[in-house]
Formats: structure tokens, C-alpha cells, sequence
């Protein structure tokens, strides 16, 4: 599924999703953690942003270089080897791995979530600048989506940001 983010999302917006989202993760008595590579600790710092986040975010890895996701969220190296790290397939294993990569007394967080792709300058594994995959795990499983964005580097990683919290906001409320 290829989404191109309303062009208007703020930098306000994207905290005010955050804080709803971590507003219904206490209410749910659930936690996130989170796995980012092009977000490069955006994502885990819009949500640790947020009073009360201590008590749902367990942390980040910035898995920027592409083995660190084999090593450290165990996403599987012949995948990387053969697609590249901007691969629909990794950002559902780093989504995946990171719950268990952030684990408490044994227990996976509840959610995990993932950012991977292309914000330029340059494309990367025969991918175009924009190419972007962003993955949510639960205990059930995990899911990619693709997205294809425009602007600049920082536009491109602001938007992958607050797509990401968005549509685990919408998870949690049964829109997706």
C-alpha cells in the first residue's frame, strides 16, 4: 500500500498525535518500543516528548547501519544481503525484533514499531529518495506499510514520524 502523508501535517500535530497515543497506551496498560533507522531516534523522541511516557515507552534502537538490524533486532541477514535494508519484510522484522530487543522480565513490549527507508539525498538499494517502509508488531504478528514521500531530508524523516504514530493511533482505536 503506498500512502503519500497530507502535506499539512505540523510539527504540533505530530507531538499532539504522540501524546494521544501515549494517553491510550497508559489507558490500555500497554507499551511500545520502538525501531528506527532513517528516523534515526525521532520517533522514540517525539514520544519520551510527552509527560507520562515513562510509564508505556520502553526505549529505542537506531539500527541506522544495516547490519546493527541483523545483530540487534535479529532481522534475518540474507534478507539484507539479498533486498536491502528498504524492504517491507525488514521494517516487519525490526518492528517484530525490537519488542523482544527491548523486553522487561521476559516480557516483549506490546507493541513495536519501525522505520526504515530512503531520505536522501541519494537513493539507497535501488530505491528512490521517499521510499519508505514503517512496520508495527504485536503479539499476533507484524505489518509493513510503503510509503512514498517528497522533500528534502528533513521533511522526508518529519513526516515518517508522525505517519508512524498516526497509524498506531489508529490501531489502537480499530481504524486500521
Amino acid at each position: 500500500m503506498a500512502t503519500q502523508p497530507d502535506a499539512g501535517v505540523t510539527e504540533a500535530g505530530s507531538r499532539g498525535t504522540a501524546a494521544g497515543l501515549v494517553a491510550a497506551l497508559t489507558a490500555r496498560g500497554e507499551t511500545v518500543a520502538v525501531a528506527e533507522s532513517l528516523t534515526g531516534g525521532l520517533v522514540v523522541a517525539e514520544l519520551v516528548g510527552v509527560a507520562g511516557a515513562s510509564a508505556v515507552v520502553r526505549g529505542g534502537v537506531v539500527a541506522y547501519a544495516t547490519p546493527v538490524k541483523a545483530t540487534v533486532l535479529d532481522v534475518d541477514a540474507e534478507l539484507l544481503a539479498d533486498r536491502g535494508a528498504v524492504d517491507p519484510e525488514v521494517a516487519r522484522q525490526m518492528a517484530a525484533g525490537v519488542r523482544i530487543a527491548l523486553a522487561v522480565d521476559g516480557v516483549p513490549a506490546t507493541w513495536g514499531i519501525s522505520t526504515t527507508g530512503v531520505a536522501g539525498p541519494e537513493p539507497q538499494d535501488g530505491k528512490a529518495v521517499g521510499t519508505v517502509f514503517i512496520g508495527i508488531a504485536d503479539a499476533q504478528g507484524a505489518g509493513a506499510v510503503e510509503l512514498h514521500l517528497d522533500g528534502d531530508r528533513g521533511a522526508i524523516r518529519a513526516a515518517v514520524v508522525s505517519e508512524l504514530l498516526t497509524r498506531l493511533r489508529s490501531r489502537l482505536e480499530g481504524v486500521e
